[in-house]
């Protein structure tokens, strides 16, 4: 019994009511400390901005394993790639693009472009602007 093997992208395997998202949860930018929430089956054609901050506020609440990050006051979601698109060469924020920040809470995710494996970045602003700033790394000073 042979597989097929599908030529069709991974971000069009799945529609748009059944999207997989990865969330990357910043807890300090000077440190690279992150971590990646994954969410499936999420509609984004009726899921808004706010909405998806929600869901991964509560799961970073409830979810063992997130005891670190519960003390991060989220509040902004900035996109950081989609399936198959440019990376920054930043592990876990893109630094230009601030248009990609999602500002508006009532936005639906499709209207903004989401498609199955988009990954956003989900932090504090005021960190973020601190960070802008000087966008230096502690732990690669402490390795040289």
């Amino acid at each position: 019994m042979s597989e097929e093997i599908s030529d069709t992208p991974t971000n069009l395997t799945l529609p748009k009511t059944q999207a997989t998202l990865t969330l990357r949860i910043i807890k300090s930018f000077e440190f690279r400390t992150e971590k990646s929430l994954v969410l499936h089956n999420v509609n984004l054609e009726e899921t808004t901005v706010g909405q998806l901050k929600e869901l991964a506020r509560q799961a970073v609440h409830t979810q063992p394993g997130w005891k670190p990050y519960r003390n991060v006051q989220l509040d902004t979601m900035k996109l950081y790639t989609k399936a198959h698109g440019a990376k920054t060469s930043n592990l876990i924020i893109n630094l230009d693009h601030d248009e990609w920040l999602l500002s508006d809470d009532s936005r639906i995710l499709a209207d903004l472009g989401f498609e199955n494996e988009t990954e956003v970045s989900f932090f504090n602003r005021e960190l973020y602007e601190q960070f802008k700033v000087h966008p230096e790394t502690k732990w690669e000073n402490a390795q040289s």
